[in-house]
């Protein structure tokens, strides 16, 4: 029973040295405050003792951001003095040792010190000792930012620069954000942000700027705030030019139609204003400028011709144009069958190629060859063909179109 006694008394012991080494008689919830200008701030302040089993006396001082430190009120458990000068400014509520400002204003940013020193009735003659430091910033909210673009009008790409700038009548400590199409823009080779983020320089202007662009304005008692939404608008191309249809049969660049058939053509490119279109065809060294548009029509009886065309894109504010070519091929019926000569008859059966993959293995001596009747035929063998009457009236017009083969023709074609 000793033993026992012992035991917990050598417990209770240690628990009373961790509380006294541990405890926090005094708690500031919130260390740093950002205030409104104008609107009143609480210095909050939690008390982990029993105000009646101890006696108090500390003070609450201010350390301006210019350095000076002024005693703002010396206190007991029952009496508060505040400094003349701050009466009307300031009330300590009592008995929690918290400090309210009223009204704030720039003057009073800065840091607040908290000296307490607090005596327990049951330990006179020992006096504990809290400090805490409170750091205080005072704002302006935001107002709605406002944003401009120089120059005001569309630019053309690569030979103009554009100069965003946002700004705000009300705020302090602002913060700035761009937006293009509501993605941040950070800087780059080609962005530059002013110290404060205000101004946004893009130099010079190319054809991935275009877009709607906001500015975002915050500070420490302001979420963002949004500006307007200003378009840049920028001139560019022609990219990409194209020419497509959607009848006859396309090999790389040679279009096969039937006999007879309207066939239609369109030449695209991306460009900022639209381009304007020339058709030329092209015939011994000589063109001639067909129509001018987006579109072309062809309409052809003579077999086996070939026929070459361009279309010309031009782009009348940037002064920039662009050229496409193609060769177009009038077969007798629908079906267009092909052989290659010059490659074993296994490779035929591969899938279509796009013509992209290697321009090495596009090279060739290529037959055109209509079957009536065989509208679903595909492609045929070299045995095929061969036994064709009517393939020779093709030979000399088919290898003048792919005339670019150094091959020499097999001894079938020369015959």
């Amino acid at each position: 029973m000793e033993a026992t006694g012992r035991t917990a008394l050598y417990v209770c012991s240690v628990l009373f040295i961790f509380t006294e080494v541990s405890s926090e008689f005094i708690h500031i919830p919130t260390l740093v405050h950002h205030g409104i200008e104008g609107k009143s701030l609480l210095l909050s302040v939690e008390t982990h003792f029993l105000m009646d089993e101890a006696e108090i006396q500390g003070t609450w001082s201010h350390t301006k951001l210019s350095g000076t430190r002024t005693t703002l009120v010396t206190f007991t458990k029952q009496a508060a003095i505040t400094d003349m000068m701050y009466r009307n400014h300031l009330l300590f509520r009592e008995p929690n040792v918290s400090l309210l400002i009223r009204k704030l204003n720039q003057e009073d940013e800065g840091d607040y010190h908290l000296s307490l020193n607090i005596e327990f009735h049951n330990k006179t003659g020992l006096v504990i000792k809290e400090e805490r430091t409170v750091h205080v910033t005072v704002d302006v909210p935001v107002s709605i930012p406002m944003i401009q673009k120089s120059p005001s009008y569309a630019v053309v790409e690569d030979k103009a620069n554009v100069t965003w700038t946002c700004s705000v009548e009300r705020g302090t400590r602002v913060v700035f954000q761009w937006l293009r199409n509501n993605v941040a823009v950070g800087a780059s080779n080609r962005y530059h942000f002013s110290q404060d983020n205000s101004t946004l320089l893009i130099s010079p202007v190319r054809k991935e700027d275009k877009g709607t662009y906001r500015c975002v304005a915050s500070n420490p008692v302001s979420q963002g705030r949004n500006s307007r939404p200003v378009e840049l608008n920028v001139y560019y191309g022609p990219y990409n030019l194209e020419v497509n249809s959607v009848q006859g049969l396309r090999t790389g660049e040679v279009f096969t139609i039937n006999p007879g058939e309207l066939v239609f053509f369109e030449c695209q490119a991306d460009s900022n204003p639209p381009n304007s279109y020339v058709w030329i065809s092209k015939s011994r060294n000589a063109t001639q400028i067909i129509t001018e548009g987006p579109r072309l029509e062809v309409r052809s009886y003579r077999l086996a011709q070939a026929e070459e065309y361009l279309c010309r894109a031009f782009n009348n504010v940037t002064q920039k144009q662009d050229e496409a070519q193609f060769t177009l091929v009038v077969a007798s019926l629908g079906t267009v069958l092909m052989s290659i000569y010059n490659r074993p008859f296994l490779e035929q059966k591969r899938p279509h190629r796009s013509g992209h993959e290697d321009a090495t293995e596009d090279f060739g001596i290529y037959e055109f060859v209509s079957i009536p009747g065989k509208m679903e035929s595909a492609q045929a063998s070299c045995r095929s063909l061969a036994r064709l009457e009517s393939i020779q009236d093709m030979h000399t017009t088919i290898y003048d179109v792919i005339r670019h083969v150094s091959e020499t023709p097999s001894h079938s074609l020369l015959e």
